[in-house]
């Protein structure tokens, strides 16, 4: 039985990143060695098991033949007379199909040590084609590796166009979608994952919303940058630098314009309404994709509210209360946290606006605190019942709201 270290432990561990997960392969062994050994039986489609006190996931070497379309159309062969090279042999990438010996040593046979070197994002063979979430993995890397310089090799980019031009893509399920998408959002640029998918001919398949941003003109005066789908990229990567890891701001920041793009050509580069325009394809890409309630409920009210947050100090304290009672705010100050984020990440998604400050944030959060301490227990000892105490409430939280300062026009 040998054991090796493999996938991204090995990757990342090159590049001086911290492991998070370490996975391993055993070759020469049956599963009735492993567990003999004291693992624990644990995969359904092929031989995985866990080690009894670090809980790690050990498989046994395998090679895999493709049966059918899409992702799980796959046969798995695994016994003991499969070598750590065939196994790596299968993997997507060749930063990824790197194994490491107890002993140390490197086993690398498809050069992935030097792509590291090269910051090159290189498959491993053709059969990088038969597995359509290979395509969204390498944009999900690209997000991922981008700031280290990391490129997509051209001609593992030409395998990725093949894979929609074929239709392979089409046999993507939603869950999987959304995974991969989840996870390249909290990357630390995102916008590389747009990038990626859209040069592959893969962003017109899995997000058309998205897509069809890219070419309509925004006014220069506001948005230097005059593409909106570089506005959206901008905006992303901006939400990363205010949110690492937070894939719900994220989202929100993919999807905050998506009302743009069905802007009439007669009124362009104006986007008048383009916040309600876009309620309808945000319930769209999300019902498609089976996003979480959270996400799709948050990033249906940036896309309508984000307005008013950039007019936050020209709007009537009536106004802002129905914003904090929009997103729940009272209750819940952690979606005004969001919302504010996603805010202030279209603010500095913008050229030249990297760093613009965004005064609103706080005064938005001050009104949120006033409001928060208005209570019932008032007007309740003034006798007041039922909706009438509601009333109430309402009157002196937009009077507490008009009373929290503004910045002096000045300062902004």
């Amino acid at each position: 039985m040998d054991i090796y270290l493999v996938g991204g432990a090995v990757r990342d561990r090159l590049l001086g990143r911290p492991v998070v997960d370490r996975d391993w392969v055993v070759v020469g062994a049956t599963p009735e060695d492993m567990l003999s050994a004291g693992y624990k039986a644990v995969g359904k489609d092929f031989p995985v098991f866990l080690h009894g006190s670090t809980k790690e996931e050990y498989a046994l070497a395998r090679t895999e033949r493709k049966t059918g379309r899409g992702y799980h159309g796959f046969a798995f062969h695994a016994d003991p007379t499969v070598t750590v090279e065939q196994d790596l042999e299968r993997r997507d990438l060749t930063i990824n199909a790197i194994a490491q010996h107890e002993d140390g040593g490197l086993v690398d046979p498809f050069g992935g040590v030097a792509d590291i070197a090269s910051r090159t994002l290189r498959h491993v063979s053709d059969a990088f084609i038969e597995d359509p979430v290979r395509l969204l993995r390498v944009a999900r890397f690209a997000a991922r590796y981008a700031p280290l310089g990391f490129r997509v090799a051209g001609e593992t980019m030409a395998l990725m166009r093949r894979m929609v031009d074929d239709g392979e893509i089409d046999h993507l399920v939603p869950e999987r979608v959304w995974a991969e998408t989840r996870k390249a959002l909290a990357e630390p640029a995102p916008s590389e994952f747009l990038r990626v998918l859209r040069q592959a001919g893969a962003l017109r398949v899995l997000f058309p919303e998205v897509d069809a941003l890219y070419g309509v003109p925004q006014r220069p005066e506001f948005h230097p940058e005059v593409d909106t789908g570089i506005h959206i990229e901008l905006v992303l990567d901006a939400a990363a630098r205010l949110a690492p890891g937070d894939a719900l701001v994220g989202w929100c920041a993919l999807t905050h314009d998506l009302g743009k793009a069905l802007t009439p050509a007669d009124v362009l580069p104006r986007h008048i309404m383009h916040e309600q325009r876009g309620i309808e394809p945000v319930r769209a890409i999300s019902a498609r994709l089976k996003v979480p309630v959270d996400y799709a409920s948050m990033a249906e009210l940036v896309c309508k509210h984000h307005l008013n947050a950039h007019m936050a100090f020209e709007l009537k304290p009536t106004t802002i209360l129905r914003l904090l009672d929009a997103l729940a705010a009272l209750r819940r100050p952690e979606r005004l946290e969001t919302f504010l984020l996603a805010c202030m990440a279209d603010k500095q998604g913008r050229l030249g606006s990297e760093d613009a400050p965004y005064p609103q944030a706080d005064f938005l959060r001050a009104c949120r605190e006033a409001a928060a301490t208005i209570t019932s227990q008032p007007f309740v000892e003034q006798g007041l019942h039922g909706p009438a105490i509601g009333e109430a409430m309402k009157k002196a939280q937009a009077q507490a709201i008009a009373a929290v300062p503004k910045p002096k026009p000045g300062s902004l």
